[in-house]
């Protein structure tokens, strides 16, 4: 029987079709190249890119020359321009502004043929550590309201490099899909005085059935009402709102359970192509008692059609439970 499941955060509802009974073999990964050639990520072409705006280089060495294992530059096609400023203005019953912004470029590993899941879990760290940095700088800057941290792995996920990288956008808005999900744990906090999150992994913890790995202080869930096949979410124990202003002793753990979540997926799922977004408290705001930072990994097994679109809800062939259990045995090297 269908089940229709109401995600208990933002209050979006989904479709777990379970009549139609998909099993993970029985996705289709579509493959398209990506170009490896003349790769401007890559050592020794460093010249090919914008002026690195941070880079960890465990031996020193200079700016915008080989040795670094993380390197962050600005987006040579930016979505948004740094220069400027809001200029909110009204047009009739529209709003619009100008489209400021930083766009930056995380580069993962100086290995071109690494993906994030083929890094230790100190090179994991690393690239925790660089989104960190830049969230912070960019903080100082009174006209970014938000960022948005996401990686496309694969082409059909948008990835246009091949070379593993993630992407930061810092905006002059808070983004709607933050502020629902902090409107909604807001709600939540009013009327229990908990945190949505930190109840929501007690809960999966007790129950067992969607997680899918967990550490002392990291857990990974396939959520309740999850809007895609082997969508996973990455939560760290201990409550904190903010990836960037919050504790960080988490990321050690955080690393580890990403690691072993995008391997269990490659492994599982014949490496398909993914998602992966961060999702943390605004900028300039102080602490949020009702919201809990996490990382969410939406594999790209499915089409979003007319339906998805004209109803708002998503059709999830596979229910969370199952998947979980199949990610759980999908045994991997460590």
């Amino acid at each position: 029987m269908p089940e229709l499941r109401k995600d208990p955060i933002g209050g979006r509802w989904v479709i777990i079709a379970t009549e139609r009974g998909v099993r993970p073999k029985d996705y289709t990964v579509t493959r398209q190249p990506l170009s490896a050639t003349n790769c401007p990520f890559c050592p020794g072409r460093e010249a090919a890119t914008p002026p690195e705006v941070l880079a960890f280089r465990p031996g020193g060495g200079e700016p915008n020359q080989p040795g670094w294992n993380v390197r962050v530059i600005p987006n040579k096609f930016p979505a948004l321009k740094i220069e400027g400023e809001r200029d909110n203005a009204g047009v009739g019953l529209y709003d619009m502004m100008n489209g400021i912004g930083a766009h930056e470029v995380i580069i993962e590993t100086e290995s071109h043929d690494q993906s994030l899941a083929d890094l230790s879990v100190k090179g994991i760290r690393d690239v925790l550590w660089a989104y960190r940095h830049r969230m912070v700088d960019l903080a100082g800057d009174r006209r970014f309201r938000s960022a948005v941290v996401f990686k496309n792995h694969g082409a059909a996920a948008g990835a246009s490099m091949a070379h593993a990288h993630s992407q930061l956008i810092a905006l002059p808005i808070v983004t709607r899909v933050v502020k629902d999900e902090m409107e909604g744990a807001r709600r939540y906090y009013d009327f229990k005085d908990r945190c949505i999150y930190c109840d929501i992994l007690d809960q999966e913890l007790q129950d067992g059935d969607r997680v899918v790995y967990e550490t002392e202080k990291a857990v990974a869930i396939a959520p309740f009402a999850s809007r895609s096949p082997f969508e996973t979410w990455i939560v760290p124990r201990r409550h904190a709102d903010s990836f960037e202003r919050g504790p960080t002793d988490a990321y050690e753990d955080v690393a580890r359970t990403l690691r072993v979540v995008l391997r269990k997926l490659r492994k599982a799922l014949d490496d398909p192509a993914y998602n992966f977004m961060l999702h943390t408290t605004p900028f300039h705001q102080g602490p949020q008692p009702h919201y809990h930072w996490h990382i969410e990994i939406i594999p790209m097994l499915t089409n979003v059609a007319g339906f998805e679109w004209g109803s708002g809800f998503h059709i999830n062939p596979t229910p969370p439970e199952k998947a979980a259990e199949f990610l759980r045995l999908t045994e991997i090297e460590f």
